[in-house]
């Protein structure tokens, strides 16, 4: 387990292995137990904590392991403290049905993304069940920390987005399995009781907040019920396309956000001024034009546009790709050319062969403004 984490030797672990490992580092020794995903042939090892983090270990590193029978069950709330015990000092937190999140701002800041996460919790698995997809239950509720002050939340993001920080106002990060984002509104913690969804949604930049929360929670959705594992080679187009599907807000809904269904305005138009014949399979193929700063936007627009297509005209087909990709274990080997031959079996058609049908699906959808 060298380089990028990725070893194409790893393999799934049984869901019941646990061990306690202790990792000789410079800094001394340190001891983590937890569940473990992935095993490579070098004994390198993919550990997950009770607060959710993945951890990779390198065979080097490993001073012992001993297997250690499963952690009793820990509540919510429980889970909330240990998420807190790692945050600055004035963090609280808020539970839902199927959320904990830990805030430093309004608490009705946080009331209100956690009822919008949880609107789309419901929806994203209505959606799936009905396209013939069966989501699993999350074993663990899903974590989301929310901070008061922009500059507090970069100063936190760094560790993980590193320069990006100061770019992006919020993300799923696959390590700790958690979205971390801060108060859009700029609100703190003075937020009126009962105007908050006003207060919200009254700014022009309502529905560019509302797009980034369901964006990032999409994310969080996808590795949590069973339609990916974290660290697997799932294309970034799919992922992406999946995130940018769900995200399009409904200005006309009380929250700023209906449901799946609304044509994304912003990355159609995006798609429909800067999209290149040729650019389908370059996409399939690999990740690298979501990491160039210059195609980076036309990227997710294409990643869209690809999604929407498929979901509307080849559902079938595109549940049965969701399959493969959900069957893939983390840290999994991967390579352009499989990426190309896993889509063109599931589509029937190369990328070359189906864009034709694709731009033509696309230059004749029509925007459903509100």
């Amino acid at each position: 387990m060298r380089g990028d984490t990725r070893a194409e030797t790893a393999t799934t672990a049984p869901a019941t292995t646990y061990a306690r490992v202790v990792i000789a580092s410079a800094a001394g020794d340190s001891t983590f137990t937890g569940r473990v995903v992935a095993e490579a042939v070098d004994g390198g090892l993919l550990l997950e904590l009770a607060s959710q983090r993945y951890v990779v270990v390198q065979p080097g590193e490993i001073r012992s392991r001993e297997p250690v029978a499963p952690p009793a069950g820990e509540s919510p709330r429980d889970l909330g403290r240990r998420i807190l015990a790692e945050l600055p000092a004035g963090f609280d937190l808020h539970l839902t049905r199927h959320y904990v999140v830990c805030f430093n701002t309004s608490r009705d800041y946080a009331k209100w993304a956690a009822a919008l996460f949880e609107r789309l919790h419901e929806a994203f698995e209505n959606f799936w069940r009905q396209a013939g997809l069966e989501p699993r239950v999350a074993e663990q509720p899903l974590v989301v920390v929310i901070f008061a002050r922009r500059a507090d939340y970069e100063a936190y993001a760094a560790r993980d987005l590193g320069a990006a920080a100061d770019r992006i106002a919020g993300y799923y990060n696959f390590l700790g399995n958690r979205v971390t984002t801060y108060d859009l509104t700029g609100s703190g913690t003075t937020a009126r009781p009962g105007r908050i969804d006003d207060e919200i949604l009254s700014r022009p930049e309502a529905a560019g907040l509302v797009s980034t929360l369901v964006h990032e929670a999409t994310h969080q959705m996808v590795y949590n019920t069973g339609l990916a594992q974290r660290l697997a080679p799932v294309p970034v187009w799919l992922n992406e396309g999946i995130a940018t599907v769900f995200e399009a807000p409904d200005m006309r809904a009380a929250s700023g956000w209906r449901g799946l269904g609304q044509i994304n305005r912003n990355r159609l138009d995006r798609f429909r001024t800067a999209y290149q014949p040729g650019s389908l399979e370059p996409l399939i193929r690999g990740d690298e034009p979501f990491r160039d700063t210059a195609t980076a936007l036309d990227a997710y627009a294409t990643a869209w546009a690809l999604t929407w297509y498929l979901l509307e005209t080849r559902k079938p087909q595109f549940i049965g790709y969701m399959r493969v990709q959900a069957a893939k274990p983390a840290l999994a080997d991967d390579s352009p050319d499989t990426r190309l031959r896993e889509f063109t079996a599931a589509f029937g058609a190369s990328p070359a062969d189906l864009e034709p049908t694709f731009i033509r699906h696309l230059s004749r959808l029509e925007l459903r403004r509100p």
